[in-house]
């Protein structure tokens, strides 16, 4: 292997009105790759990530659909974390990383091996771009192996601490979230997704969520269309979005 800085390229989101470009970051042949590896590997056999309201895949999320209580008058929606690893605080999640390890009661050693090494995979957190080096201080890039790994420790841990008061106060019957899409199902006799919205965009100066409602009854949620009768309820796997949805900013 001979080292050399990442690159970066952009992919364009076809399932959004706009069609922004997501930025991911080739990591393959970056000096700090198989440390960024090995730190994935050793942190998830550890720590065991609790996954409360995080799903693996769209077929467990599908499933999860078919089991959630539903009634007639029950609405759908989506709340969208808007650039989710540019805005990882990566100085805070070390300490919420360093919290975790000390609760698993991880000996001093394998704490402070773990630690430099997330310092020094998050601080090689830089890519090339028409021969220039730019450099993340603190946010992530898409591409790094440890980088979902990472975000997903902030997020769980704002989740651990801020939903359940919106659960309760909010009436939501079910709350799912698969990387930066969160389902919601709803009331609306004694919520409603503005006031949601307004919650959610208060947890944590770093996040900021969009809520799409449905339309007509179907809410289109990453790759999956939900319509809703006044019986039941069918989902369907599609390519490409609609761009249906009514879409609070």
């Amino acid at each position: 292997m001979n080292p050399s800085a990442p690159t970066i390229k952009g992919l364009v989101k076809i399932h959004k009105p706009d069609q922004p470009i997501r930025p991911i970051v080739n990591w393959r042949n970056a000096p700090a790759y198989k440390l960024s590896k090995l730190f994935t590997n050793k942190i998830k056999h550890i720590t065991l990530l609790p996954n409360a309201f995080n799903v693996k895949n769209i077929k467990v999320l599908i499933q999860n659909l078919k089991d959630a209580p539903l009634l007639p008058h029950f609405t759908f929606a989506s709340l969208d974390l808007t650039n989710l690893y540019s805005n990882i605080p990566v100085k805070e999640t070390k300490t919420i990383l360093e919290n975790m390890l000390t609760h698993n009661v991880i000996d001093s050693q394998m704490q402070h091996d773990l630690l430099k090494w997330y310092d020094i995979i998050t601080k090689q957190n830089y890519f090339t771009n028409n021969n220039d080096i730019i450099i993340q201080y603190d946010s992530l890039a898409m591409g790094a192996p440890s980088f979902g790994l990472i975000a997903e420790i902030f997020l769980q841990h704002m989740e651990r601490l801020y939903l359940a008061r919106p659960t309760h106060r909010h009436r939501i019957i079910n709350h799912c979230r698969y990387v930066d899409g969160i389902l919601l199902i709803s009331d609306p006799n004694h919520t409603n997704i503005q006031a949601i919205l307004d919650y959610f965009n208060a947890i944590h100066p770093k996040l900021r969520f969009i809520a799409g409602t449905e339309r007509n009854n179907i809410l289109n949620f990453l790759v999956i269309c939900i319509h809703r009768t006044p019986t039941n309820m069918k989902t369907s796997i599609y390519r490409k979005r609609t761009f249906n949805d009514t879409i609070i900013p």
